[in-house]
C-alpha cells in the first residue's frame, strides 16, 4: 500500500525534461533508417516517455555559409525557422568554418561546424531548471558532462544510433536508447537527394 501511495505521489510532482539535439548525430540515425524525423511528434513522444510536465528541447546545428553551394539554403533556414516558431524548440546555429589545408594534391578546404561547446554551456547553464537530461549523440567527449549532471543529481539519457554512439557514453548514463528502434510514429517522409549530392551532407531541410 506505502508503494503504491509513493508511486502515485511522485508521478504527481513536476518532472522538467530538457532535450539537447546534436543535428549532426541524428543526420547519421536518418541516414541509416532513410527517413526524416518528424520533429513534432518527436517532442510529443518525448514528453510522454518521461512523463514529462514541461519539456523544452534545444537543437544545434551548422549550416553551409553564404555561397559556399551550387544550390540554395534557403529550404534549411526556412527549416529552422519552423522548428523554432512552429514547435517551440530552441535553435543554436552557425555557418560552417571552412579551413584552408595544404597537401600533395594542392590546397583543399575542410568545413567544420562542431557545436560541442554550445551545447554544453546550455546544459549546465539551464542545470537548475530541469530534472532530466536527454541527450541525442553518441560523442564519448560528452561523457564528462554526463558525469557532472549525475553529479549534480540530475537524471542523464542518451539517444543515438547502434553504429554511432561511443561504448563509455551509453554505459555512463542512466539509460541508453537506439534511436533506429523507436516507434514508427516519429518518423516522416522518406529522405531522399539532390541529384549528385554526397550522402555525407544532409539534404536541404535535413
Amino acid at each position: 500500500m506505502f508503494n503504491k501511495r509513493r508511486a502515485k505521489e511522485e508521478l504527481s510532482v513536476s518532472r522538467v525534461v530538457y532535450v539537447f539535439i546534436d543535428a549532426s548525430n541524428l543526420w547519421e540515425a536518418q541516414k541509416a533508417k532513410g527517413k526524416f524525423f518528424n520533429y513534432e511528434k518527436l517532442k510529443t513522444y518525448l514528453k510522454e516517455k518521461f512523463e514529462a510536465s514541461e519539456i523544452k528541447i534545444f537543437y544545434y546545428t551548422a549550416y553551409p555559409a553564404d555561397g559556399t553551394r551550387d544550390y540554395s539554403i534557403d529550404g534549411k533556414h526556412k527549416f529552422f525557422t519552423y522548428l523554432n516558431k512552429g514547435l517551440g524548440y530552441i535553435v543554436r546555429k552557425k555557418p560552417l568554418k571552412r579551413i584552408n589545408i595544404a597537401s600533395e594534391e594542392g590546397e583543399l578546404i575542410k568545413e567544420k561546424g562542431n557545436m560541442d561547446v554550445e551545447l554544453t554551456i546550455d546544459a549546465i547553464h539551464h542545470m537548475t531548471k530541469y530534472d532530466i537530461a536527454v541527450f541525442f549523440t553518441g560523442d564519448a567527449d560528452f561523457l564528462a558532462l554526463v558525469r557532472y549532471l549525475r553529479n549534480g543529481k540530475k537524471k542523464v539519457y542518451i539517444f543515438s544510433s547502434r553504429n554511432n554512439v561511443s561504448q563509455e557514453l551509453r554505459t555512463g548514463s542512466d539509460g541508453y536508447s537506439d534511436v533506429l528502434r523507436l516507434p514508427e510514429v516519429v518518423w516522416g517522409r522518406t529522405l531522399s537527394y539532390r541529384e549528385g549530392i554526397k550522402k555525407s551532407h544532409p539534404p536541404r531541410g535535413g
